[in-house]
């Protein structure tokens, strides 16, 4: 038999030699990472060797496939099969709320979305004016940080809060994937989402997008229930449940719905779905209910029902219909998921497309599941990439769905090297967050801290001297200006066209190297502060306009 029917022509093994020296350097450069040596990398970003090394792996696969797996590979993953699944689930939340604290040092004050939902929640806890609200805002964020404002008035508390949504998408994540999968490969799922920078990003930030995500895998598990368990007659109207839950959270949200809702149409097919007559009319009518209040309210503020969701939908800072999508096709999934999560996600992508034939038959229901979760994570991001601009905490969803079916695909065609693979992918999913929590941290967080170490300061002198009237603060840097200092605040653009109350104090607050404000002769004659700041804005000057005649 020659080499190359042996499945050792030279080809493979230069596929071979390649495949290992890439993976090693992937693991090097994780490892330089944890150490601190990221400073070494361009941007302190890894390299994609991953993406190079699994196409090259697959190409030798007919030299190691076969082999023998080495004695310590089997001893360690036998040992690794007698730690319970639930205990690597509760690693991975255990890992999560560890990096939380960690980046909570490196990003210390709130960013600028973050201060818009604190300012709203506080406003309801003492009355503060919510600096930065829009009407287009969901609700839902803000009330979760009410409740935590009534624990403790403090940055803190509503961080705290962002654990909590976290903790409860990863929590979800685990038991999903584990209900379809296994409970280790659920924890695997849910620590390769963790180490993906664009998720990781997020983690310490008072934002809604990690809890939607998690409300919305919810909705995606409980209507591929509906279809394989069809006698439970809770399921649809908990759907719908959820589903209204994930919108009051996230207005956003409901783009991914539509997203589900055709992918559902399209994997198991109209029939089904008429099967399921009753109980969808029971989903659909606990949906509009719920949505109702909603609908009356943006009745009264925009004069249409819609005008919330559309107002919302406008604020999208694109420069041209599409250009999201554009956005995600340059990003995904490396720079999304980083090289690992990346591989995983294209496998769960072909994994998809195989399921494809099997769909056809209508007994697979295996087939039409892995179609609903591979068909919803392509219509999300086509749906969102065409009415919002490109965000990586937009499409978590996708990146779990994908991540999820990678996972299952990961040991399809590896023989007896199948577990090994997994432990092994464990393994640098572990080094991953520790290596992209270092790339958050000194890489993605210093621009924003230094920021606010312009704008914090004079924030919080200018609360020092509150006088007990009302204030308004005229900055280019308002939801954060306004938490800081407990006054109102607008951007220049906006205090051109309002009229203050009778007896607020204005002041303008200029910033050297600021945005969004005028030039400086160009400003209004006043009383003049000057306030130098060790952050990149430079000094402040804050002008105290006098009181109108």
């Amino acid at each position: 038999m020659s080499n190359t029917a042996a499945g050792t022509g030279p080809w493979r093994r230069a596929a071979l030699v390649l495949a290992v020296v890439l993976t090693a350097a992937a693991v090097a450069q994780q490892l330089l990472l944890v150490a601190g040596g990221g400073g070494l990398l361009p941007g302190r970003q890894p390299w994609p060797f991953l993406l190079g090394a699994a196409p090259a792996w697959w190409a030798a696969r007919a030299r190691w496939s076969r082999t023998e797996t080495p004695r310590a590979w089997t001893l360690a993953v036998r040992l690794l099969r007698r730690v319970p699944g639930p205990a690597y689930a509760a690693g991975v939340l255990l890992t999560a709320a560890g990096v939380w604290a960690v980046l909570q040092d490196h990003e210390p004050y709130l960013g600028h979305e973050e201060a818009v939902y604190a300012n709203k929640a506080r406003s309801w806890a003492d009355g503060t004016p919510a600096a930065g609200w829009g009407p287009y805002r969901p609700v839902g964020l803000p009330a979760l940080g009410r409740l935590a404002l009534a624990v403790h008035d403090g940055v803190g508390a509503l961080r705290a809060v962002a654990l909590l949504l976290t903790l409860f998408t990863l929590a979800v994540v685990h038991l999903v994937a584990a209900r379809w999968t296994t409970p280790r490969r659920g924890a695997l799922v849910a620590l390769l989402v963790l180490g993906g920078l664009g998720f990781l990003r997020r983690t310490p930030e008072f934002l809604n997008d990690i809890g939607a995500t998690g409300l919305l895998l919810l909705v995606v598990a409980l209507l591929v229930r509906v279809q394989e368990r069809p006698r439970s007659r809770w399921t649809p109207p908990a759907t719908a449940l959820v589903a209204l839950a994930a919108f009051y959270l996230r207005y956003g949200s409901l783009g991914n719905l539509l997203a589900i809702a055709l992918a559902a149409l399209f994997a198991y097919g109209p029939r089904a779905w008429l099967a399921r007559g009753r109980g969808l009319a029971l989903a659909a009518g606990v949906f509009a209910a719920g949505l109702l209040p909603h609908l009356v309210h943006a009745e009264r503020v925009t004069g249409s029902p819609l005008g919330l969701i559309l107002w919302a939908t406008s604020q999208a800072n694109r420069s041209y219909v599409g250009d999201g999508l554009v956005y995600y096709a340059a990003i995904l999934p490396y720079r999304l998921a980083g090289d690992l999560g990346a591989v995983v996600m294209a496998g769960g992508l072909l994994l998809a497309v195989s399921a494809l034939r099997g769909r056809r038959d209508q007994g697979d229901l295996l087939a039409a599941r892995r179609v609903f979760l591979g068909t919803t994570a392509v219509l999300v991001l086509v749906v969102l990439g065409l009415v919002t601009d490109g965000e990586p905490r937009f499409v978590y969803l996708p990146v779990v769905l994908l991540t999820l079916l990678g996972v299952e695909a990961l040991p399809r065609g590896t023989g007896r090297w199948g577990a090994p693979l997994l432990a092994a992918a464990g393994a640098l999913a572990a080094l991953t967050v520790l290596g992209t929590t270092q790339v958050v941290a000194h890489g993605a967080m210093p621009g924003p801290t230094a920021q606010a170490r312009s704008t914090v300061p004079v924030a919080e002198r200018l609360a020092a001297a509150r006088t007990g009237r009302p204030c308004l603060l005229v900055t280019g840097y308002e939801p954060e200006v306004g938490w800081y200092s407990g006054c109102d605040a607008v951007t220049y653009a906006q205090y051109r066209r309002l009229t203050p109350p009778p007896g607020t104090t204005v002041r303008l607050l200029w910033f050297t190297h600021g945005r969004l404000q005028p030039d400086q002769a160009a400003l209004p004659p006043g009383h003049r502060t000057t306030i130098p700041t060790g952050g990149p804005l430079g000094t402040a000057t804050v002008i105290t306009l006098p009181p109108p005649r």
